[in-house]
């Protein structure tokens, strides 16, 4: 089967996309904020706040994903970064001060803003942000980002996890589709969000972390959630380029583009 060739300028963008995708982990990027390794803060995580924080990220989820999209309008337009990090300063900076505690009205708020931020970039990507797919892409932004360069980023980072969510996605999709967002007779949608919650969880986990790092103090939670909230908008830049250049060429010529790619400028 043939495949069309990218032109150079749609090659420098899948380029710049890998750099977004292949970018240091969220942790690394936290332990450069903070000054300090995460797993002191890690170490101050009480164990009943770990075992919720699952449980926390499966709802925030589902909650993003019923209402970010409303909060949008669907006419393609070019995206606000700006503006949804400083929403999401302001939330973290209000959980911040409350701790642990403060964390769990937080996490579903600034989950929501996360969303929405990221169907802003995919609308300027050109995606239509009413569709089930390009709902269920934003989720799996959720789920993307965070590998190391250390890793075979070819495959074990961005197009490893799009290959295991793929059948899920396929299913929710045509359940979004068929029935909208109801959770009665969708196992494949619950199954999807549970999925990418427990990547998800990980990043949730280092968030707290950080925000307990001694010496970091409340007003740490005002700049942890703007770095989450640039980490997701990178990743977003990422997927949702890719997504587009899939569009114009076919999966298979941009998968290939990607692997042919020099790792080391890439």
């Amino acid at each position: 089967m043939s495949t069309l060739l990218l032109s150079p300028a749609d090659l420098d963008e899948l380029a710049r996309a890998r750099v977004l995708l292949d970018q240091p982990s969220l942790a690394a990027r936290l332990s450069n904020l903070v000054g300090s390794p995460l797993e002191k803060g890690i170490a101050r995580l009480p164990a009943s706040w770990r075992g919720r924080v699952g449980a926390l990220a499966h709802d925030a989820l589902l909650k993003a994903l019923e209402t970010a999209a409303r909060t949008l309008k669907p006419e393609a337009r070019d995206a606000s970064p700006r503006l949804h990090k400083l929403l999401g300063s302001i939330s973290g900076g209000a959980g911040g001060a409350f701790g642990l505690a403060g964390l769990a009205v937080e996490i579903p708020v600034s989950t929501v803003l996360i969303m929405r931020a990221i169907l802003d970039i995919a609308r300027a990507e050109g995606e239509d942000i009413g569709s089930a797919q390009a709902r269920l892409a934003a989720l799996e932004v959720f789920a993307l980002g965070g590998t190391s360069r250390s890793d075979d980023a070819t495959e074990s980072g961005y197009y490893a996890v799009r290959a295991a969510l793929a059948t899920t996605v396929g299913e929710a999709a045509r359940h979004l589709a068929e029935k909208g967002l109801t959770s009665e007779g969708a196992p494949a949608l619950v199954r999807l969000i549970t999925m990418v919650a427990a990547r998800y969880k990980v990043q949730l986990t280092q968030k707290a972390a950080g925000m307990l790092v001694p010496g970091i103090g409340a007003a740490a939670g005002a700049g942890i959630n703007l770095m989450f909230m640039n980490h997701f908008q990178d990743v977003s830049r990422g997927h949702f380029t890719v997504r587009r250049l899939e569009r114009a060429y076919g999966a298979e010529a941009v998968r290939a583009a990607w692997q042919a790619l020099d790792p080391g400028t890439a």
